[in-house]
């Protein structure tokens, strides 16, 4: 089986981009991100046993991972939305 050169893409060079503070802002980020061609991925919070159980809300901090290559790009989306802390490289 022949080997595959992808030391020129950036495949698989997942960074952890921002952090959203509430359920809109991650809304409104993942509609600009999809009509941009951005994949992504959520990091959703992890609820403890009782907190799901009982349906304790507790503050919800979402995690959004994209591509490194396409971070210049994601920056400018995310500029303009509330709750929106974009992580420093």
């Amino acid at each position: 089986m022949a080997a595959l050169n992808l030391n020129a893409l950036f495949f698989n060079h997942e960074i952890s981009f921002c952090k959203v503070y509430n359920v809109e802002s991650k809304d409104q980020l993942e509609k600009l991100l999809v009509s941009n061609r951005i994949s992504f991925f959520v990091e959703w919070p992890e609820r403890r046993f009782w907190e799901r159980f009982f349906g304790g809300v507790g503050k919800e901090v979402f995690t959004i991972h994209i591509n490194e290559a396409d971070t210049s790009l994601a920056k400018d989306l995310a500029e303009g939305i509330e709750s929106v802390q974009i992580a420093s490289a």
